[in-house]
């Protein structure tokens, strides 16, 4: 069978804009982007007792930064402490600034039917940390992470790629909440 698109590649209307628009678009973006900041101060980085723990936020929609991809932030674990457990679409790699410990992952599965639903494995795979290492969380793995100092607290760092809230499959559930902080 022959593709007869010559002769089709005419037919339309011819008062499309698309393009133009496109092109007026990003450069309404560029100027945009010209006023967000390249140099966040820490001060502008809020933190928050979450459900989660302690988190100090780098980078996110709200903070009006450059970045468009990610987010970041770092986050406390107290001497001997826990975050909270919870789970997300988006794959997040965290860099252990301070301390050791370790984290639990859960595997999920998918189970599409009438609705989609996860089945969380029963049994966890645990994965032992310290400072200078990266710890890597698959995409709708059930996480937490656990401080194994019993003196000093644990910072690590955590970035997911926010393509997944702009495409609106953005899936946080938290299962479990972490501990109330002590003096906050």
């Amino acid at each position: 069978m022959v593709h007869d698109e010559a002769k089709n590649f005419r037919k339309g209307k011819k008062t499309a804009r698309h393009y133009d628009n496109n092109l007026k678009e990003a450069q309404r973006l560029r100027k945009e982007d010209e006023k967000l900041q390249e140099v966040i101060k820490a001060e502008k980085m809020p933190w928050e007792v979450s459900r989660h723990g302690l988190l100090k936020h780098v980078v996110n929609e709200k903070i009006n930064g450059r970045v468009k991809t990610v987010d970041i932030y770092i986050q406390e674990i107290p001497s001997g402490g826990r975050s909270g457990k919870h789970r997300h679409m988006a794959e997040e790699f965290l860099f252990v600034l301070e301390g050791r410990g370790y984290d639990l992952h859960w595997d999920v599965n998918a189970r599409i039917g009438d609705q989609y639903t996860w089945e969380v494995e029963k049994e966890p795979k645990k994965y032992e940390w310290e400072a200078g290492d990266v710890i890597f969380v698959p995409v709708n793995t059930v996480h937490q992470h656990f401080n194994s100092d019993p003196e000093k607290p644990a910072r690590l760092i955590s970035g997911t790629n926010r393509i997944y809230k702009q495409m609106g499959f953005h899936d946080l559930e938290q299962i479990e909440d972490a501990p109330k902080i002590k003096g906050l």
